[in-house]
């Protein structure tokens, strides 16, 4: 009998476009790596220079216990957007970004959206309480599996920090970005304001931890407390004007395409 000739049509696809490697624990480099270049393009499309990240709890919604913390988040959002304006130009400066959820995250996407700036949400699957909000801007939207690779995001572009009441989501995120701060592993000057003194004192004792030696004295200067948004955006507003502004910070260089990806606006 002659040989056959090859049947092609059960020819492999090409690595990039085989779903079961790509979903398979031998892919998961690849997984990671496109949640930081997927997210990368599209911030250099739309032209985000920097960002003001906001935290706070999935829960705290437009009514019921504790919506003033919504109002407060959605007021402050609209301030900053309002006041940021002024400095696009070729590229869009201080633009609201939160975890794209419901809760504290809409609010902060929705004061935004209403001062008609840009706003991103970086939204991750969890199995309760994390959906997209309809305030963000649709190019930058994005929807994250790792934890880490999202934390990448809302270190790397910011420029300030503020932290609305929240559970373990909001406390981790914090932790994380005042660790950074605390150990110089940001190269820049982040303004980090902790909303709701009266939640936070309780919730975290910070003179506790200098009482007994596990933080010193000086990190107690990294955030500053506001218990209004016209105060919260004040605070914002100097920390950005003399940290962002006048000290000329340059544009993020992966943002801005430059031959080194870390510094100095990003993490090390």
């Amino acid at each position: 009998m002659p040989n056959q000739p090859p049947n092609h049509s059960d020819r492999r696809p090409v690595a990039y476009l085989n779903e079961k490697f790509l979903n398979s624990p031998d892919a998961r480099a690849l997984r990671i790596l496109s949640e930081f270049l997927e997210p990368l393009a599209h911030f250099r499309r739309e032209r985000v220079r920097d960002t003001v990240v906001f935290f706070g709890s999935a829960r705290l919604r437009e009514e019921g216990p504790l919506s003033e913390y919504y109002q407060d988040a959605r007021t402050l959002a609209k301030l900053l957007t309002e006041w940021a304006i002024q400095f696009t130009n070729s590229s869009h400066r201080f633009v609201v970004c939160s975890g794209g959820g419901p809760g504290i995250m809409e609010a902060a996407n929705r004061g935004a959206h209403e001062a008609n700036g840009m706003t991103v949400g970086l939204n991750i699957g969890l199995p309760f309480e994390q959906f997209p909000n309809p305030y963000i801007t649709p190019e930058l939207s994005f929807e994250f599996h790792y934890f880490f690779m999202r934390k990448f995001w809302f270190a790397y572009l910011a420029k300030a920090l503020v932290v609305f009441p929240g559970g373990f989501g909001t406390m981790d995120e914090m932790m994380e970005l005042l660790t950074l701060s605390q150990t110089q592993k940001l190269a820049k000057k982040l303004t980090i304001v902790v909303y709701g003194s009266k939640y936070w004192k309780e919730i975290i004792n910070f003179d506790a931890l200098v009482r007994h030696g596990m933080i010193s004295p000086e990190d107690l200067k990294l955030f500053q407390y506001a218990d209004d948004p016209q105060t919260a955006f004040e605070l914002l507003k100097a920390g950005l004007t003399t940290y962002a502004i006048e000290a000329g910070t340059p544009e993020t260089p992966a943002i801005s395409k430059s031959r080194n990806p870390l510094k100095p606006g990003g993490t090390e």
